[in-house]
């Protein structure tokens, strides 16, 4: 009997596994370990430089392993300054106490400036080479409304969250992508065996490099923060992409038509189709349009009404 395809399988954003990396400035390692510790328990200790990364440990009471470790990209304050929590492999009960981490590092005085960033990987093992290319052309299409609702700032998109490369999306489509081989040669521009860290692919808001490198796909493109509603906000928004491109059987990578007008709208509708609907999601809703205009029920704003009538006759689209 064949083997299951495990991008046929049904996922949800309660089923993917994820794991965080959090960039912080105003706070030792040692001191944003410590408040790891105060909320998942273990032990917390210095590791010294494990793959050239400064690095403190946090063995939590399950065994887990949470590191803060320095990341050289914060130039704007002292490296002692620099701290960036990479979390164990969560799952979706772990987001509350996951909240409570980043609260107890805020409180023990973990900041976030320009340079800081957010990044999100979810786990890649239920994804096979259709799913992946999937992904890649849902996001093609929204990308451009996903880079203003998360307000990712210019330095960011030129260097660290680039937009899609057109040229790998013009072979995904002209192609047919049968297999994890194919998509990496695409990917990589020839076939890479042995990806390392710092390949200059990373650097996109959707890093497939990750894919190959360590089993996830990361995404890219969140701005830092020490808010516990914002980060549970971008894990959600990734869980809900991932698991729309695992569950959808096409998708279509033609970038849709752009309106500076009405982005708020266009959002909310996209958040909508991706599952994240209901009074359960409304703040991760509310925290995703917050730099978005418009109305976010009405297509072209808000009707007026006319000579002081009664009631609206448009409805919302």
């Amino acid at each position: 009997m064949a083997e299951p395809n495990p991008s046929r399988q049904k996922h949800t954003i309660r089923t993917l596994r994820f794991g965080i990396e959090i960039e912080l400035v105003s706070i030792s390692r040692e001191r944003a370990a410590r408040a790891v510790q105060a909320v998942v328990g273990g032990i917390a200790e210095y590791r010294g430089f494990a793959n050239g990364l400064d690095t403190w440990a946090v063995d939590d009471a399950r065994g887990r392993t949470w590191k803060v470790v320095s990341d050289a990209s914060l130039t704007d304050v002292p490296a002692h300054l620099r701290a960036e929590v990479v979390t164990p492999i969560l799952e979706w009960p772990d987001i509350e106490q996951l909240q409570e981490v980043i609260r107890a590092v805020r409180l023990s005085g973990g900041r976030t400036n320009d340079q800081c960033a957010v990044h999100v990987h979810v786990d890649g093992a239920p994804f096979d080479a259709a799913a992946l290319t999937r992904l890649v052309k849902i996001v093609n299409k929204q990308e451009r409304l996903i880079i203003d609702a998360l307000a990712v700032n210019e330095d960011r998109l030129r260097r660290y969250a680039k937009a899609n490369s057109q040229d790998f999306m013009q072979k995904i489509s002209t192609q047919r992508v049968r297999s994890m081989r194919t998509l990496n040669r695409l990917w990589y521009g020839k076939h890479n065996g042995y990806p390392q860290h710092y390949d200059p692919t990373r650097y996109r808001g959707l890093n497939l490099h990750s894919v190959w490198y360590d089993g996830s796909i990361e995404m890219r493109w969140f701005n830092g923060s020490n808010h516990a509603g914002v980060i549970r906000a971008y894990i959600l928004f990734s869980l809900a992409l991932a698991a729309k491109a695992l569950n959808s059987r096409a998708a279509s990578g033609d970038r849709r038509d752009y309106d500076p007008n009405n982005t708020k709208y266009c959002f909310r509708v996209f958040l909508l189709h991706l599952g994240l609907i209901g009074d359960e999601f409304k703040n991760v809703r509310k925290h995703l349009m917050a730099h978005l205009t418009g109305s976010a029920a009405w297509r072209h704003g808000r009707p007026m009404k006319k000579g002081g009538g009664d009631a609206f006759k448009h409805e919302a689209q």
